[in-house]
């Protein structure tokens, strides 16, 4: 008959149960990974999947009860690092979809929405189409795979310990939420620059023939150019989208570092 002992068993849940937390945390805000399309149980499996391969990779935590008090702890601080992973790369999909309410505006478009299966809610369809290009761009790079690389060498930068986490690595994490906003401008500039020479050409022709129903007219040009400047666009925006991809994985490392006790 089979018997262990309370200090096996604390063993084990500690090498597979605070990776598992941190693992979920990361996917429970990572983008793709955490789309409402996905069934919850697929993606606790998925974590738990992943955590069965990397645990037995893992630095060894000891000292810590899972039971108590402390334990208790360090699970809710595992849990706020994967969400911090998450939320990290997060932001660079917050910049694109930033850009497709942009370039919606823009177009005149804004007023058309759709269901967006990412967020749960209707956003606008400029919106909903870059951030589908931005999702089949980031699985194309295997941007999933490199979450969970740098996962794996989370434990590197903070091991399963019982410290408290630094407070840089939050400031670090609050800061990046400016590249949301220059980003999204950034990648709609061209667009907007474009719709800009539209409009003053349309005022123009406005003033000189007075007559002329600029709501009838400017509207279908305005579509027509928008358009247009998307599809001469869009193979700029893979490179784009990859760059994107690289500043949020260098955002990781940065608040990883800055929340290493």
């Amino acid at each position: 008959m089979l018997s262990f002992t309370s200090a096996q068993l604390d063993a084990w849940l500690v090498a597979y149960l605070f990776p598992l937390v941190r693992m979920l945390g990361l996917v429970a805000a990572a983008p793709v990974l955490n789309n409402k399309s996905v069934p919850a149980r697929v993606r606790l499996g998925l974590g738990v999947v992943v955590t069965v391969a990397l645990a037995p990779a893992l630095p060894a935590a000891s000292g810590i009860d899972p039971g108590s008090l402390v334990g208790l702890l360090v699970l809710a601080q595992q849990m706020l690092i994967g969400i911090a992973m998450g939320f990290a790369m997060r932001l660079v999909f917050a910049a694109v979809d930033t850009a497709g309410e942009v370039i919606g505006f823009q177009m005149s478009l804004s007023f058309a929405t759709a269901f967006d299966p990412q967020n749960g809610g209707q956003s606008a369809v400029i919106q909903e189409f870059l951030g589908l290009l931005a999702t089949l761009t980031f699985l194309a790079v295997d941007g999933h795979l490199m979450l969970i690389a740098a996962l794996a060498k989370s434990f590197a930068f903070l091991p399963v310990v019982a410290k408290p986490l630094g407070a840089a690595g939050w400031g670090d994490l609050a800061r990046s939420g400016a590249y949301v906003f220059a980003a999204g401008v950034m990648l709609a500039l061209p667009l907007i620059a474009t719709m800009l020479v539209t409009s003053i050409a349309l005022g123009i022709l406005t003033r000189a023939a007075p007559a002329l129903n600029i709501f009838a007219v400017g509207f279908p040009i305005t579509l027509t150019v928008g358009f247009a400047m998307l599809a001469i666009s869009l193979q700029y925006l893979s490179p784009n989208f990859q760059r994107f991809f690289m500043h949020g994985m260098e955002n990781i490392d940065l608040v990883l570092r800055g929340l290493a006790p």
